[in-house]
């Protein structure tokens, strides 16, 4: 059995060899940028994960790991230039490195990579992984949307949110532990509960992504603190406030939420404060941990070492106790 570090390192190592053009390098060079920026790789490591947790024979998993890792920094591509996000893991953003025409193209040519990578999986469940990736991939781009949808909204409620965070960013780590199961052996059952279990982790992870937007250090962070408030992002934190607030607080949420010119910071401070006054954190730290709860619930059902499943939790911990 693999530790998480050994698995970090197989990542690492395989994210350096990412073979690419060096011509036309405006179209290259914003690739290799994005993809050493580093994070804790946990979508490949998780399917690596996903695998281990039914075999040693993990090498099957390598490369389709790496696929979804291409696939996911696709996406966070595409997601700054359309937030208009100046930071990305405390570095500039590529569109703002670059500009956003060379983002955009660069992106696609991301996608198409991550196509490149997952068709070397073995013919034997080349579809099954493949019908997998393309379900997901749209499931990430509907959930884009309907975020996207919820800036003209006057209203969303928790379920539409948490329905959104699932497609958007959930479903990807299911899909990463699914792939990993499939590819290691796993019973349909128990690749199906691992897909639950990842799901359920990552809406516990937006949650608290949600939390930090507002409550982290930026150093620590690795993101702009407040960019959610600045951009009025209807988050867990806003839903619940909006849902809330009531008198003067209302009065001086409507009024940030409705002013067009303003100090980021004023407007970041003040809607601050009446998050501290509704105690959001700590329900936003209650959701987030129900979820944790309903993750662990569907690994529990999972026929597999207990030990294999418990660097799973592990993992899962370290997820979830980033820098505030």
């Amino acid at each position: 059995m693999y530790s998480i570090k050994q698995l970090q390192d197989i990542i690492s190592k395989e994210v350096d060899q990412i073979s690419l053009p060096a011509f036309p390098a405006e179209l290259y060079e914003p690739i290799r940028y994005l993809m050493q920026l580093g994070g804790k790789r946990m979508r490949p490591v998780l399917t690596l994960m996903g695998c281990n947790l039914f075999t040693d024979e993990i090498q099957p998993s390598i490369i389709p790991a790496l696929g979804l890792e291409v696939f996911h920094n696709f996406t966070l591509m595409h997601d700054d230039i359309m937030d208009n996000a100046p930071i990305r893991r405390g570095q500039a953003t590529v569109h703002e490195k670059w500009n956003p025409n060379v983002a955009i193209l660069s992106g696609d040519v991301m996608l198409v990579k991550a196509y490149e990578l997952m068709m070397q999986v073995s013919d034997m469940h080349l579809r099954q992984v493949l019908n997998l990736f393309n379900k997901t991939a749209a499931e990430v781009c509907e959930g884009q949307q309907i975020d996207m949808n919820f800036e003209q909204y006057d209203t969303v409620n928790v379920d539409q949110y948490i329905n959104m965070i699932a497609l958007k960013t959930a479903v990807l780590l299911g899909a990463c532990l699914k792939t990993g199961a499939l590819l290691g052996g796993a019973s349909e059952a128990d690749a199906e509960h691992l897909y639950q279990f990842g799901k359920k982790l990552g809406v516990a992870f937006q949650l608290q992504d949600d939390i930090l937007d507002v409550y982290g250090e930026p150093e620590k962070f690795g993101k702009q603190i407040g960019g959610d408030i600045i951009a009025n992002k209807k988050t867990y934190l806003l839903i619940k406030a909006l849902e809330m607030a009531q008198g003067t607080a209302k009065s001086s949420l409507n009024h940030w939420l409705n002013t067009q010119v303003f100090i980021a910071e004023q407007k970041v401070n003040a809607i601050k404060l009446i998050y501290d006054e509704l105690n959001l954190r700590e329900l936003a730290e209650e959701k987030m941990q129900a979820f944790v709860e309903d993750a662990l619930l569907h690994l529990n059902e999972i026929k597999a070492d207990q030990t294999r499943k418990q660097l799973l939790i592990d993992f899962a911990n370290q997820l979830l106790v980033r820098e505030h």
